[in-house]
């Protein structure tokens, strides 16, 4: 099997898992603990947390102990981590500080895990650098379906079920990892240089590009206005107006993960997208619209349609955002510069969660998504007339 193939079942259990956590953890914080909104936000900020504050110096080990090694050793640590739970759980002991503590051990295996991945994918890629982004990103969000749709089972057969399953699908991830060899080993000359210089030069990279700055800026604010909404507002949405079920929460992730991919996929089949930055600010702006119009439905079907429009967009904007980077970075930098990208997303997400919670707490989280969706349409605007992103054009590739 090629080294293509193993990465993409690698990087396909991960998203899997992720799906099926991201619905557990919701609905055990906001329907089964029955938490208020802003302790919503901050159990969800917990998740997020490590990214923020971790991410930038995993990508500058990554370099050091190499990318796959890195990979295996985080993912095989967010196998056994639902364990924690599983044990209180079935001791019926389960509390808000457990789930806190879970949330930080497992935002600290995506921490490492995301630059790594990230990395991986320029040595598995071969010439086609933006299609095997696409690939991946099909992967990502198909296999997070999967895992929303088995989560939503979890007030059926319970969530030690659904948290036992994640980890073997983990798992599974793990031997995937092995199989695919010796790929990304470490940089020779990481040995030589200090973390706080590789870090520099990854910050200096980006800061110094126009475009690369452009795209940061972007990602910073999906993570406080995008990621909030969902992460937040949509479970309290789903709680508060429409009293519903973890099912109703797995399909409302696995309505936007549809959109996502069927979007991915009609990139599949276009091919090469030129002008990359101007279709990832309109996809931004158009989102940004949809996303004010769900916080504005009242009918749950019409909310949820909503939100799979919303993952239409999201389906252009991701896979654009992701290609302009690892096109731009230079390659002996590429780890430090995606996770500097990562951060970019991840780091803003505990103030998106934040931000949603408060928000929510003070005006309802209808009102939060449409405030939401009006700041990342403001700053898509803005960023179209002052960064070089409308006019950007990305090299076509050999496939």
């Amino acid at each position: 099997m090629s080294s293509k193939k193993i990465y993409l079942i690698a990087i396909s259990t991960w998203f899997a898992a992720f799906g099926m956590q991201s619905v557990v953890f919701a609905w055990l914080v906001t329907i089964l603990l029955r938490e208020p909104a802003e302790r919503v936000g901050y159990a969800q900020m917990s998740i997020l947390l490590p990214g923020m504050l971790l991410i930038l110096l995993a990508g500058a080990i990554a370099d050091r102990v190499g990318l796959r090694r890195q990979a295996l050793w985080s993912q095989l640590f967010a196998a056994l981590t639902p364990m924690l739970l599983i044990y209180f759980l079935y001791f019926e002991a389960l509390s808000y500080s457990v789930l806190i503590v879970y949330a930080l051990l497992m935002g600290l295996a995506q921490a490492f895990v995301t630059p790594a991945r990230d990395g991986l994918l320029n040595h598995v890629a071969g010439d086609n650098i933006q299609r095997m982004v696409v690939l991946a990103s099909l992967c990502q969000f198909g296999f997070q379906i999967l895992g929303y749709t088995l989560a939503g089972f979890a007030d059926t057969v319970g969530a030690i079920t659904i948290l036992s399953v994640q980890s073997i699908i983990l798992l599974l991830g793990c031997g995937a990892l092995v199989a695919l060899g010796e790929v990304g080993a470490p940089r020779a000359q990481a040995q030589q240089a200090s973390i706080m210089k590789d870090l520099w030069e990854g910050a200096s990279t980006v800061a110094g590009d126009p475009l690369m700055r452009a795209v940061m800026i972007q990602n910073v604010a999906m993570g406080i206005f995008f990621m909030g909404a969902f992460i937040v507002a949509f479970p309290l949405v789903v709680r508060e107006v429409y009293n519903g079920t973890s099912s109703d929460l797995a399909s409302l992730n696995a309505f936007n993960s549809l959109g996502l991919v069927i979007t991915i996929g009609v990139l599949l089949r276009i091919g090469h997208i030129a002008r990359a930055g101007r279709a990832l600010l309109l996809a931004q702006f158009i989102g940004s619209l949809v996303l004010a119009l769900a916080g504005w439905v009242v009918q749950q079907y019409l909310f949820v349609f909503c939100v799979f429009l919303w993952g239409i967009c999201g389906g252009v904007a991701m896979p654009m955002s992701r290609t302009l980077m690892q096109q731009t970075a230079p390659s002996a930098l590429r780890a430090r510069v995606m996770s500097f990208y990562a951060f970019s997303f991840m780091g803003a997400g505990p103030l998106g969660a934040l931000w949603a919670g408060y928000l929510a707490d003070s005006v309802g989280p209808q009102n939060a998504i449409m405030i939401s969706a009006g700041c990342m349409a403001l700053l898509a605007l803005i960023m179209g007339v002052v960064s070089p992103l409308w006019g950007s054009v990305t090299e076509q590739t050999a496939t």
